[in-house]
């Protein structure tokens, strides 16, 4: 169970720039629709297969993030690592179909949105989120993967799920901080979740979140840290005037083991997450 020096009083800054009264609580209306909507597509969509499903969640997804404000930017970006990776075995040098293991750095709730609105993918989530009212059904209906966090006797069995999944053709998108950050600092990459890529011969590919507004300024309020209620996430976020999430799309990733290939992912996310973070915090695992 990681934790990340983040909380609300010191990292959350406000916005630079506030929408309306009126604005804030038309999306708040907004979000509660497309709740609802969810609800009854995650109903309906139980008759599809995994795929149609996935298409199904992407919709959704995009449908809550333009009812919150957030406007998503997609951009590819490259990769620059320290050090020599000369002699490290590629992920993906298993058997070939297997799909991509998405791996980002984690901020808010609005995260897995974020991955399933840009990538067709299915999310990996805490065991937790499955009795959760409402977000629980959602989930499920969106084809997420579970694992429980609490038990590491049950890790094997949710890696070997994972593995399953992009064996079968299913990219699978993984936060594997295993806690959110403020967006101003990330944490290390636990290696668990890239036993799944080597053991599906998937390519591992690392993705970068950052949440914006005005001039490329980062921006706090989407964050979800500490003990910060999800209802003052969500005030926070609708409170902005001109979100955005920037999502980088970088070069996959080899390791010949594990822990390499978490460290090459994590490093790749570093070198945007980290360019003028304010945490003065160690990233490298």
């Amino acid at each position: 169970m990681p934790t990340a020096p983040c909380g609300p009083a010191g990292c959350l800054l406000p916005p630079g720039s506030r929408a309306a009264w009126p604005l804030r609580a038309l999306r708040l209306v907004a979000i509660a629709l497309a709740v609802l909507a969810g609800t009854v597509l995650a109903l309906a969509g139980r008759g599809l297969g995994t795929a149609g499903r996935v298409r199904l969640t992407r919709a959704w997804s995009r449908l809550v993030l333009r009812a919150v404000g957030v406007r998503v930017e997609v951009r590819q970006g490259f990769a620059f690592m320290a050090g020599s990776v000369s002699g490290l075995r590629p992920a993906g040098d298993g058997p070939s179909g297997a799909a991509p293991l998405f791996v980002a750095n984690h901020v808010s709730w609005l995260d897995p949105l974020v991955m399933a609105a840009v990538l067709p993918c299915r999310p990996l989530a805490k065991r937790e989120v499955q009795v959760w009212p409402v977000i629980g059904l959602l989930a499920a209906g969106a084809g997420a993967l579970f694992i429980d966090r609490d038990r590491l006797s049950a890790l094997p069995e949710a890696v070997g799920g994972v593995a399953a999944a992009l064996a079968g053709g299913h990219p699978v998108a993984a936060f594997p901080e295993g806690t959110t950050w403020c967006g101003r600092g990330m944490g290390s990459f636990r290696p668990a979740v890239f036993q799944a890529a080597l053991d599906a011969g998937a390519p591992v590919r690392p993705v970068a979140i950052r949440y914006l507004e005005g001039e490329d300024v980062p921006a706090t309020g989407p964050a979800y840290v500490g003990d910060d209620p999800l209802w003052a996430s969500i005030r926070r976020v609708v409170a902005v005037r001109g979100l955005r999430v920037e999502v980088t799309m970088l070069p996959a990733v080899w390791g010949r083991d594990r822990r390499e290939l978490a460290w090459a992912a994590e490093s790749s996310v570093a070198s945007v997450v980290v360019a003028g973070a304010a945490h003065a915090l160690p990233v490298a695992a």
